[in-house]
């Protein structure tokens, strides 16, 4: 097959497990679930963006987060919806390379939002009297800048360098184009090598050492104050760590496959990407949603005045 492609503009993808005679219902099971990753994020989107109680910082960046969520499921689906219906699962590798460069910048927006989230509790909980001075509108915007300008400034450029790589491999065992394509190179490119590590420690492991030590903090600070305190922290930190622990954990498995060499059986290798395309996406929205007392609050609402429309037009039937 590879003897037909112009290897220089196209390579195979050869992570899916085999489809043939079940591929509709592949196709069917994928769509339903990014159309509920899509309606799901959107909903608590469109909750913090309508009522006013929910125009504070905290609910801004959550809602950033999960646009980062609907950005990277659309980076993703579509062209793997278009792999179920097709004989063959190719892409050319520049198209490769922007999805490759979507994908961590947008992952790697994830880890700084989360990162401003960390710092907007610790405000709130350990300096109260000073969070309406210190979380203004402007560093808000100047935090949402930098979480979304920084990271696609590093993948730009190694998509840049990446491009200018000659390839002696076209096959990709992944689903989408991950840092797997380094795989593709003939040599490693020692330039590729540092930039990707300079991604690695400052949008990455310094982002959670910084939410760590501010969550270490609140947590020193609640167990010397009132049950009041502690209750209000437990119910705004603890879905903010729950999500850092989720992708730290799938993406240092992206690494360490990768960086390491490690050879993961297809199985497993195909597990841990679908996390990273199926549940973390849905994590999301689940964990804000029902976790964060305000939000469930007004989500509570707009299910219980939808049920009461769908009855009154089942009535009028």
């Amino acid at each position: 097959m590879e003897e037909n492609l112009n290897v220089t503009d196209i390579i195979i993808l050869g992570g899916h497990i085999e489809i043939h005679k079940y591929r509709y219902l592949y196709f069917i099971v994928v769509l339903i679930v990014y159309i509920l990753i899509i309606c799901s994020n959107s909903t608590i989107v469109y909750l913090i963006w309508k009522h006013r109680d929910l125009h504070e910082p905290m609910y801004i960046f959550i809602a950033a987060l999960l646009m980062n969520s609907v950005l990277l499921s659309t980076n993703i689906y579509p062209k793997l919806l278009i792999d179920f219906l097709s004989e063959q699962q190719i892409i050319s590798y520049q198209a490769c390379l922007v999805q490759f460069s979507l994908f961590y910048s947008l992952a790697g927006s994830e880890f700084l939002l989360l990162a401003a989230m960390a710092y907007d509790r610790y405000v709130s909980i350990c300096k109260p009297l000073q969070y309406p001075t210190i979380m203004t509108k402007r560093t808000v915007s100047v935090f949402l800048a930098f979480a979304w300008i920084v990271p696609p400034c590093y993948l730009v450029s190694l998509a840049i360098m990446s491009a200018n790589q000659k390839l002696c491999n076209f096959t990709l065992k992944v689903i989408f184009c991950n840092n797997q394509i380094y795989k593709l190179f003939c040599v490693t490119s020692r330039p590729i090598t540092v930039l990707g590590l300079f991604f690695l420690l400052n949008v990455v492991v310094l982002p959670v050492f910084f939410i760590l030590f501010t969550y270490t903090r609140i947590l020193i600070i609640c167990y010397h104050s009132s049950g009041e305190v502690r209750r209000k922290a437990a119910q705004t930190c603890l879905p903010h760590l729950m999500v850092l622990f989720n992708y730290f954990f799938l993406l240092t498995y992206d690494v360490i496959t990768v960086r390491l060499e490690s050879d993961f059986p297809k199985i497993a290798r195909l597990v841990m990407t679908l996390q990273l395309v199926v549940y973390n996406p849905l994590f999301n929205p689940i964990i804000y949603g029902l976790k964060m007392k305000e939000i469930y609050k007004h989500l509570k609402k707009l299910f219980c005045q939808a049920g009461t429309d769908w009855c009154l037009m089942f009535c009028a039937l």
